[in-house]
């Protein structure tokens, strides 16, 4: 992963966050981009999975 994509990664997470309502099931959605985009960012995959998201149902 390049310098911009992680750049740009960050920036998404960063814009998300701002949006954050502090309403629980409001967020719901919010936070699984986050997750997913973090997930991207470090390059991280579930435990005993060769496939991205499958084990924890992201």
């Amino acid at each position: 992963m390049t310098a911009e994509q992680k750049q740009a990664l960050t920036e998404e997470i960063e814009k998300l966050q701002g949006s954050l309502t502090g309403d629980m099931f409001q967020d719901m959605e919010i936070r699984d981009q986050i997750h997913n985009l973090e997930m991207q960012l470090k390059g991280t995959k579930p435990i005993d999975s060769h496939f991205d998201c499958i084990g924890c149902g992201s």
